[in-house]
């Protein structure tokens, strides 16, 4: 499919807005029992020098909110006995392969199968760019960003627990992330403004936006295959991890995941490779 129907299909879901109804009484999280895990593994190339200090402020989230994080970078803690412990897995700025072997992958697969929660910030869309199933799962993979600069980002859907108390046109210098191999499948619930970039580049601007011309996906959940996601690709300054607004962003994230994740049951999980072909939901 060409980049033009592709951003298509995407961009229909720009004007979906998911039925308010219960979204206050979804929200709501038993922090006592909700364990995360950040995974801050980055495969060759580039890595983000904002990771250790994105681990540091979910830890402090969940002293200030009373749930458990644990935080490595070894990706033998992807096994099915260990991931059944966790309410939802955090992947900050990760990026290109950040697992060793296809087993792990599998595992990985079969725990958001299973039920299980998972939260993207920023680079977290160039991960692990060659397998097809987890692009679909984060809802594309990376095509390119302009120069960090400072740019809108505006809110589309309001009521959602995740963008509550976020400025309804936001402001703020990072980097504007554009996506290729878009899943027709996630609802956007924030989007970049096109618009109010700095006017460089603009043939790649044109190229990388397609069939956008003003507002681009920037935040958006996704139920899929069994499990939930919620991604954000604002986030690539590590100051941005001392900053209350961001870090209300990046909680509201966490705590939107935590609400629909009612329960790890491994049985429900079907794949027995990486690439099993996806059932219907």
């Amino acid at each position: 499919m060409n980049r033009l129907a592709t951003g298509l299909r995407f961009g229909f879901f720009l004007l979906l807005l998911t039925s308010t109804v219960g979204w206050s009484q979804s929200s709501k999280v038993n922090w006592k029992k909700v364990r995360v895990l950040v995974y801050t593994k980055n495969g060759k190339g580039y890595v983000h020098d904002n990771i250790p200090f994105a681990a540091k402020s979910i830890q402090k989230l969940g002293e200030e909110h009373g749930f458990k994080v644990d935080v490595t970078d070894q990706p033998s803690v992807f096994t099915e006995d260990n991931l059944k412990q966790y309410t939802l897995l955090v992947f900050p700025s990760t990026n290109n392969d950040v697992f060793d072997t296809d087993a792990q992958r599998l595992s990985f697969r079969r725990y958001i199968e299973a039920g299980g929660g998972f939260v993207g910030v920023h680079s977290v869309t160039g991960t692990e760019r060659n397998w097809t199933w987890f692009k679909r799962m984060i809802g594309g993979t990376f095509a390119w960003h302009p120069k960090f600069q400072k740019f809108k980002t505006v809110v589309i859907d309001t009521k959602h627990p995740s963008m509550q108390g976020i400025p309804k046109i936001w402001e703020k210098e990072d980097e504007f992330y554009f996506t290729k191999e878009m899943s027709p499948g996630p609802t956007v619930v924030m989007a970049h403004d096109l618009t109010s970039l700095n006017g460089e580049e603009p043939e790649k601007v044109k190229m990388f936006g397609g069939s956008f011309t003003n507002l681009y996906p920037a935040a958006w959940y996704y139920h899929f295959d069994g499990g939930y996601t919620w991604c954000t690709t604002l986030g690539h300054d590590k100051k941005d991890y001392s900053e209350p607004l961001f870090m209300k962003h990046i909680f509201q994230g966490i705590q939107y995941v935590a609400s629909q994740v009612k329960k790890i049951d491994f049985g429900k999980a079907y794949a027995d490779s990486r690439d099993t072909p996806i059932r219907d939901n």
